[in-house]
Order: structure tokens, then C-alpha cells, then sequence
């Protein structure tokens, strides 16, 4: 998620080098590469903050204005302490930030993604998904007062496994994992709300809801879709699909409509596509690869390059233990660690101490 809009000045530049240097001078590389063997890609995360012992599933991060950030744990590998929304300050702080309401019907909650609204409210996607219930997911809405939360209210409900939120003007962009259960392959799906909808119950069958606007297909063994998103400068939407390790890019006419769904990138590099930044200051996406235990940066024109790897470890040196989510603050990318181990994964078992990594790029 780094920027390359100079791409037309770095043109220019090339051709006027070309015709000055001297024959003997080598030519000046790109600018990224130039940044990329300065930083030896892949680096080695460093360690943020430990989480206490209550947080042993973090997930979903979002940027607060204050210059910290919250972040969801929904604690699937010891569910005892309970689901929980977390804040770590501008200055790495770690306090409890907000307990998020089980649901009436199957009284428990499962926070995931999680994001910001322009109004200074929170929006996350509670995950109800088992083998024994569907239709129960809920998008949620963190009512804030003077920077303090009042209460979650209830969006939409009626979805299969909700994952992802992002925001952009007055639309909300919801991912659901598994669309149509045991499908094969796999059909998971993109919602789009008008923010001031509220109170939504999806229509059944789930896949002819008016608000859904794009299905993606999964071949891999892994069996989740749809999963983490982002939007660009130029209001295109990207969605991670999980078992596949590709990248969808939907477009929109200037009325909104979708104009195209297609797989954006494909590369053998990346194995998992988990959550997804838009890292505008460096026009490039930042993607979690939750199976290979990396942070993968994607460029515009399709490139991808890692940025930070790690074996199968526990974690205690601030190296990648299993990511979910990574975000850029300021000149740091802050990596989530869900370590919550699965078949075909590098993580093999989910350990103490509970972290968040970063990775310093200047």
C-alpha cells in the first residue's frame, strides 16, 4: 500500500537522463527498487506491544484520528475470556476499548473487521459462522460520544460469515466468506450499504440480495472466500480472496454501478490473500498471507514483493506469528497476529505471548 503516482515524472526523468549521461554512466534504477534493496526485502518484524492474556485471537485493525488504533478480538482459541475490541494509543498504549454484545439468538460474538466511518462511529462484522449456523452475522455499529463508546446497534443482519468492512463516502462494503455453504467451488460474496441504512435483514436466498454486487469462486483446499478489503484513491474496491491467495478489483460507472469483477492479481509469490490495506501514501496494498506467514506489498501494476516473513514461532521476538491484518501508521506497518493455526498453514500451534508486530520502513 505504498504510493507510485510519480510513475509519469519518473518517465520523463528517463528520457532526459538518457540523452544526458554520459555512455559510461549507468542508468538511475526506479525509484521503488532503489527503496527495496535500501530496505533488503523481506525485513524482520520487530515487536510492537504484547497484548494481555485476555487477547489470545487478535484480528481486525482500523486507524483512529488520535493516531491510535483499534483492534477486534474475537478470541477463538480460548473463547473463556470473552470477545473484546481493544486500543493502542498513539504512543502503544494497550487498553480495553469496548465489549461487544452477543448476539439474542446464539449469545456469542465474533468481532472481525473492523473500521472507521467518517462520522467518528466504529463499524465491525460479528462472525456467527459454524458448521450449525448460518444467516446469523451481523455488521455492528460503535455509537461514539466525545471519543468514548456508547453502545453497538445493530446494522444488517442475516449473513454467513461476515468478515470485512470498509468505508468510503456514504457506503459501506461488507465480505462474506461463505456465501453459499458447501459449494464447490467455494461462491463467497461483496455486499454495499448506504451508511444511512440501518436495521437491514437480508433477503433469502442470500446471493439475491439486492445490495450484493460481486461473487468471487475459490479452488483451493482452504475453504474461505471473500475476505479482506480496500479501496484506492479512484474508488476501486479490492477483496482478498483467502484460499486462493488472488486479489478481485471492482470497478464502478460514475453512477456507482459495478462495471467490472475480475482477479486483479494472481501470483505465485502469495499463497493467502487476508486482510487488505490501501496504503495511499505509497499507492500499493498491503496484504496479509496468513498461510506463509507473511506481509506481501501489491503494486499497482500487479507486482508483488514481500515485505516481512517468519517460520513457525511463537512470536516472542516480535516476528510474524500467523497475520490477519496489517496497517501502515505514519512509517510503520503494524501487523496483527492471529495465531490460530490451521491445516496447510506454517503456524502450527497458537502459544503466549499474544503480539502485535511491526515493521519499520524508513
Amino acid at each position: 500500500m505504498f504510493k507510485h503516482g510519480m510513475l509519469v515524472v519518473y518517465c520523463l526523468m528517463v528520457v532526459v537522463a538518457g540523452c544526458s549521461r554520459k555512455a559510461d554512466e549507468p542508468a538511475q534504477e526506479p525509484e521503488q527498487e532503489q527503496v527495496s534493496k535500501a530496505l533488503e526485502l523481506p525485513i524482520k518484524a520487530e515487536l510492537l506491544v504484547e497484548l494481555p492474556d485476555y487477547c489470545n485471537t487478535p484480528d481486525g485493525m482500523a486507524l483512529l484520528a488520535d493516531g491510535g488504533f483499534v483492534i477486534s478480538v474475537p478470541n477463538y482459541n480460548d473463547p473463556t475470556p470473552g470477545p473484546v475490541i481493544m486500543k493502542v494509543s498513539a504512543g502503544n498504549k494497550v487498553a480495553k476499548f469496548f465489549t461487544p454484545p452477543a448476539h439474542p439468538e446464539t449469545d456469542r460474538t465474533g468481532p472481525m473487521g473492523i473500521c472507521l466511518a467518517p462520522s467518528g462511529d466504529i463499524y465491525y462484522a460479528d462472525n456467527q459462522f459454524d458448521e450449525n449456523t448460518h444467516r446469523k452475522s451481523r455488521v455492528m455499529r460503535i455509537v461514539m460520544k466525545d471519543g468514548r463508546p456508547v453502545e453497538a446497534v445493530t446494522v444488517i443482519s442475516g449473513l454467513n460469515l461476515a468478515n470485512a468492512v470498509a468505508i468510503r463516502g456514504d457506503y459501506l462494503y461488507v465480505s462474506d466468506t461463505i456465501l453459499v455453504p458447501d459449494s464447490s467451488p467455494l461462491i463467497s460474496g461483496i455486499f454495499r450499504f448506504k451508511l444511512a441504512e440501518e436495521g437491514i435483514e437480508l433477503k433469502t436466498p442470500l446471493q439475491d440480495d439486492p445490495h450484493l454486487i460481486g461473487k468471487m469462486k475459490t479452488f483451493g483446499e482452504i475453504g474461505y472466500g471473500a475476505d479482506g478489503l480496500c479501496l484506492d484513491d479512484d474508488g476501486n474496491l479490492y477483496c482478498g480472496n483467502f484460499g486462493d491467495g488472488t486479489i478481485n478489483k471492482l470497478t464502478f460507472d460514475a453512477e456507482g454501478e459495478v462495471t467490472s469483477n475480475t482477479v486483479w492479481v494472481k501470483d505465485e509469490k502469495m499463497k493467502c490473500a487476508d486482510g487488505l490495506f490501501y496504503d495511499a501514501a505509497d499507492n500499493r496494498i498491503i496484504v496479509a498471507d496468513m498461510i506463509q506467514n507473511a506481509i506481501q506489498l501489491v503494486y499497482m501494476d500487479g507486482r508483488v514483493e514481500t515485505l516481512a516473513v517468519n517460520g513457525d514461532t511463537d512470536g516472542a521476538d516480535g516476528g510474524i506469528d500467523q497475520p490477519c491484518e496489517a496497517i501502515r501508521r505514519g512509517d510503520e506497518v503494524i501487523i496483527s497476529n492471529m495465531d490460530w493455526p490451521f491445516e496447510g498453514i506454517v503456524n502450527t500451534t497458537w502459544d503466549k505471548p499474544y503480539t502485535l508486530s511491526v515493521v519499520k520502513l524508513y
